[in-house]
Formats: structure tokens, sequence, C-alpha cells
């Protein structure tokens, strides 16, 4: 029904959206920012690829296999690190990234700098579908019952949320071990589909680019965030045609759309005016302001 190339984009469509809505859970609906997501989605892209390639595991058990490593080192990384907040969270995960990506680089199982070959071609449009509706399926499943509803809580206000008796670090290591889970499964994916993996195909910059789809999309946004990691694998391919100057209007795009809308394309709007003074502090201040003119 497509061509080889359209078939590509949708099969990259869809692991994008399985990358942005794990992505969606950490960052919009927990708070917690991490710039180390590509670090999961590699430990499941090899992972999977191993487990076909030594232990000869068919298809679908590679994949399970590689997402349940992937969501042990989600957990291991995120009890130490989740104890920090804000950019000194980003910082940490950033390192972890990076640290992944140097021990693939030195690791003779995984290839090294050559990367690793001969990976079965097993992935096709139906497998990524098929996973990425489980994706959103269970996403939404977490979100709409009470482990959800704590991990808005912790994004709206931690210490209010901890106040209120909820254990803000147990749920912010489970929002990132499902995370960890769901990348490491578009790991898979992504190895079984190009039949080639290599260290530096999850580096930093492919982190940055989930961030991004899930900014544009809408933080906090399922919805948004299938939307954005469509645009953001889409805008790319569609401006091939402009050659040198297509990375410009790329970034020129996501520039003017953060100008637009910047809580994303659906996200809540959030009112700037300031609160209104209640009616006594306004008395109070006329008052005081009599008494001075007197």
């Amino acid at each position: 029904m497509f061509s080889a190339y359209y078939l590509q984009i949708m099969i990259l469509v869809g692991i994008n959206i399985i990358m942005a809505t794990s992505l969606n859970l950490i960052t919009g609906f927990t708070g917690q920012l991490s710039i180390g997501h590509a670090a999961f989605m590699s430990l499941g892209a090899y992972a999977a690829a191993l487990a076909t390639l030594k232990l000869g595991l068919p298809f679908f058990a590679s994949l399970l296999f590689g997402a349940l490593l992937a969501a042990v080192f989600g957990v291991l990384i995120g009890i130490p690190t989740l104890k920090l907040k804000g950019d000194y969270l980003a910082i940490a995960t950033l390192g972890f990234g990076e640290i992944v990506r140097i021990v693939f680089l030195n690791l003779k199982i995984t290839g090294g700098a050559v990367g690793l070959r001969g990976i079965p071609k097993s992935t096709t449009l139906l497998w990524v579908i098929i996973a990425a509706i489980l994706t959103i399926f269970i996403l939404n499943r977490i979100l709409r019952s009470r482990v959800g509803r704590a991990l808005i809580a912790i994004r709206e206000d931690e210490t209010a949320a901890e106040s209120m008796g909820i254990n803000t670090t147990y749920f912010k290591i489970l929002a990132f071990g499902v995370g960890a889970f769901f990348a490491g499964l578009g790991g898979g994916l992504f190895s079984h589909y190009f039949q080639y993996i290599h260290p530096g195909s999850f580096g930093f910059l492919r982190s940055i680019e989930h961030l991004c789809m899930v900014v544009l999309g809408g933080m906090g946004s399922m919805w948004g965030s299938i939307i954005g990691a469509a645009a953001l694998t889409a805008i790319p391919e569609f401006l091939r045609a402009s050659a040198d100057y297509r990375q410009l209007f790329y970034g020129a795009i996501l520039v003017l759309m953060m100008r637009i809308r910047p809580e994303g394309i659906i996200g809540e709007r959030r009112s700037r005016r300031k609160p209104p003074q209640s009616k006594d502090k306004k008395l109070g201040k006329i008052n005081i302001f009599k008494v001075i003119g007197r």
C-alpha cells in the first residue's frame, strides 16, 4: 500500500509516539525534567538486539526483555537521582545518558564504535501500531488512576503532596521506571527495523528531540505528545526538498510555534493576570493614604 519511504516515516512516527508519550509521563505529568530518555531507548535497543542474536529469542520476547531491562535501569538510576529537582535532575540524567553511550561504545558485545549489525528486520508497521496503542492505553489507565492523581499532585506542588501523605519519592521512581520501560520498547522496535544500531544514534540530541516533541505538543497532554511526535517526525522529511535550508526552516517553525503557543499545540493556557486584591486590603490602603494625607 505504501512505498518504502513513506512506510519508514510512518514507522518512525509510531516509535516517536511511544518515546514522546513515555517521556511525557515523567516530564509533563510528574514534573521531573529528564534529558536522558534516549539512554533508556538505547538500553532497550541493544538488549532486544542481543537477545535475538545471542540468545535466539523470538521477536516479542526480545522486545519484552529490552523493555524490562530499561525499566530496571530506570528504577536503579531513579533511586539516587530523583531526590534532585529541576536543573540538577536534568544534569544527572544527562550524565547517565553519556555514561550509557560511552559504555556501549567500548563494549565488544555491542560492536563498539563499529556498531551492532545483522539484526533481523522483524519490526513491521502492524507491530509499531500495536505497540503505540498499548503504550497510550496503559499510560492513560495509569493517569486516570490514583497513581496518576498522585503524579499530577507532585507536579503541581511536591511539598503540598508530601504534607498530604503522598510518598513522592516512590511515585517519582515509579513514573521513571514506567517511562523507561516504554522507552526500551521503542528502542527494541527501532533496532529491529533498521537492522543496525550505533551508540551515536542515542546521544544527547536524540533526548532533546524527544523533549521537543513533548513541549511542542503540550506538557501534560497525551494527545499533545502524539501530535508533537508526528509533526516533528514528518516536518523534516517534508522539508527535505529544500536541501541546505531544511534545518533552518525546521528551527524557524519551532521558534514560531513556541512564540504563538508557548504552552504547546494542545496545552492548558494559564492566566498570567495577577490575583485580584481583596476589598479589605484595598480599604486598608485607602485608610492609610487618608491618614498620611491628614
